[in-house]
């Protein structure tokens, strides 16, 4: 099997497709923080809403950003320099699991959405990054016994 070297234009654009989506998403869910309290409304709730909804909603805009430099790169409008100097996908700020217990199941879920989407991108930023050059502990298992019975050939 052929190793990648290069991230592929389809690739790109099925993750920025999911990304969008995911982000709408997110901005429904956390809109709600925009809005004046409601009577009654729990403040720690309203709190967590907000932080995490700013941690969030950062965390796809970090993620749409690496995406569409990627884009502009198979585009021409910047060069591969370009994007490896200044298109890192920043690091994520993890979601507090104190704060998450107080939403709601389906905001927790669409925020381990998010954080598995950068992670996702996280690994193919440092891939690509490293130009594919990463050996498998499989490959490296392999060479070593090859190494080994080379010794006795």
């Amino acid at each position: 099997m052929a190793r990648t070297t290069n991230l592929s234009r389809p690739i790109v654009e099925a993750l920025y497709t999911e990304a969008l989506v995911l982000a709408d998403d997110v901005r429904a869910v956390f809109a709600a923080g925009t809005r004046e309290p409601l009577a009654g409304e729990d403040a720690f709730v309203r709190l967590a809403l907000s932080t995490e909804g700013l941690k969030t909603t950062t965390r796809m805009m970090h993620v749409l950003a690496w995406l569409l430099n990627q884009r502009a790169l198979f585009q021409g409008e910047l060069s591969e320099n370009q994007v490896r100097l200044h298109g890192a996908l920043p690091p994520d700020r993890g979601s507090d699991e104190k704060q998450l217990a107080l939403l709601e199941p389906e905001t927790r879920e669409l925020i381990a959405d998010t954080e598995k989407l950068h992670q996702r991108i996280a690994r193919l930023d440092e891939a690509w990054r490293q130009h594919f050059e990463m050996a498998s502990p499989v490959r490296a298992f392999q060479d070593r016994i090859g190494r080994e019975l080379g010794r006795f050939g």
